[in-house]
């Protein structure tokens, strides 16, 4: 599919043509003003706004203001954010990287502060539509190189949108010369097994111009593993997930998302690490060209979904989780009577969070063993990978 069969202002980040007129409009409303001195409420709110209108493209942006911001997240959510095979990433080269979800905004972000804290190009990033809740959210993502993924169409133009978007990221890396990120899934995992979503491959192989192992050696897939020590959502998928036990149609509302972006942003995380695996290309290269085209999308499926796997970083509370979930006792070597006290009352007292009134003890029981497998589930993917379990 010929990129230029595609209007791609509807869902690109902002050229710098379009960089001051944005900003001033992003400053306008009241909402931004609010949401910043929320988020940062020591902040001169003035003179960050000074900062904000001097920025006339993505870089000065993500340099003057995004690594600020994240370095002052890190600071007060975190106990650090870390990375492993970083020296696989050629940095004259672009890439589609591929990760699993844990956190709406700052899996992304979290990578691309890696990036610039050694001078690296940094990534544009797949951000759904259903999440730009207000119309400075928007003007702030396409800043921030941002690029819109349409949710939620019908079928005819779920497809169209399906092939403009992959137009636009093999544009962007073969063309614009710039890397994307973009989660293995629509959504992100809510009992933290990460697997990748065939639709994401089919989406991904529509454009190129080739077959579809063609397309996809042609935007680099690097798959990399992002662990939180602890998901700041967890009680609210917990919530969720009960929620849906009793009613099947339930669904989030628009609140309920933007409540989810706060709580990842604000709350804290402990320890964070990014592990990047090696570029797939070759291994996609090395598929026959007439093998089945469902066969090949599970070989490379397979493929993303080992390396994340494989690159988890493994806590205490993951340790300690899967030995209740699964009833064992095969890791109590690598956590103390102290961790177990520990991850108990983390559980218990996010389980209080849990804003419904009439929560029963068995329902209870039910959100937390929920909420153990979701601690237990990358480790147990982890051993499955390695061909342990």
């Amino acid at each position: 599919m010929d990129a230029n069969n595609f209007d791609f202002s509807e869902i690109a980040p902002y050229d710098e043509k379009q960089f001051r007129t944005a900003i001033a409009k992003m400053v306008s409303e009241p909402g931004f003003e609010h949401a910043i001195r929320w988020v940062l409420p020591d902040i001169d709110y003035d003179q960050f706004i000074g900062l904000l209108t001097a920025c006339n493209n993505k870089q000065e942006f993500q340099s003057r203001i995004m690594a600020d911001f994240l370095d002052e997240l890190e600071r007060k959510t975190t106990a650090g954010v870390t990375a492993s095979g970083v020296e696989k990433i050629d940095p004259s080269k672009r890439y589609t990287f591929i990760t699993n979800h844990r956190d709406i905004v700052l899996d992304a972000s979290f990578i691309n502060l890696i990036f610039l804290r050694r001078d690296m190009p940094t990534s544009e990033v797949a951000i759904g539509d259903n999440l730009l809740i207000y119309e400075w959210i928007t003007h702030l993502v396409k800043l921030n190189g941002s690029f819109i993924v349409k949710r939620n169409l019908p079928t005819r133009q779920a497809l169209d949108a399906a092939r403009q978007l992959s137009s636009y990221i093999h544009y962007a890396i073969t063309q614009k010369h710039e890397s994307v990120w973009i989660a293995q899934r629509q959504g992100r995992a809510k009992d933290s097994s990460d697997h990748t979503q065939e639709s994401v491959l089919k989406m991904l192989g529509l454009s190129g111009g080739g077959t579809l192992t063609e397309n996809l050696a042609e935007i680099n897939i690097c798959p990399a593993a992002i662990s939180y020590e602890y998901d700041p959502n967890d009680y609210l998928k917990a919530r969720e997930y009960l929620l849906r036990h009793r009613d099947p149609e339930f669904k989030k509302s628009k609140r309920d998302d933007l409540f989810s972006m706060e709580t990842g942003l604000m709350q804290y995380k402990g320890r964070v690490h990014i592990s990047f695996a090696n570029c797939i290309s070759p291994m996609i290269e090395a598929i026959p060209a007439d093998a089945d085209k469902q066969e090949s999308l599970s070989r490379i499926c397979h493929q993303i979904d080992s390396s994340i796997h494989s690159g988890y970083r493994i806590y205490p509370i993951n340790y300690v989780a899967y030995d209740h979930a699964f009833d064992s006792d095969m890791y109590r070597d690598r956590y103390t009577e102290e961790d177990i006290a520990k991850v108990t009352e983390y559980v218990e007292g996010q389980l209080d969070k849990v804003d419904i009134t009439d929560v029963t003890p068995q329902e209870r029981n039910f959100m937390r063993t929920y909420m153990y497998m979701m601690y237990a589930n990358p480790l147990r993917n982890k051993l499955l990978a390695s061909g342990s379990c």
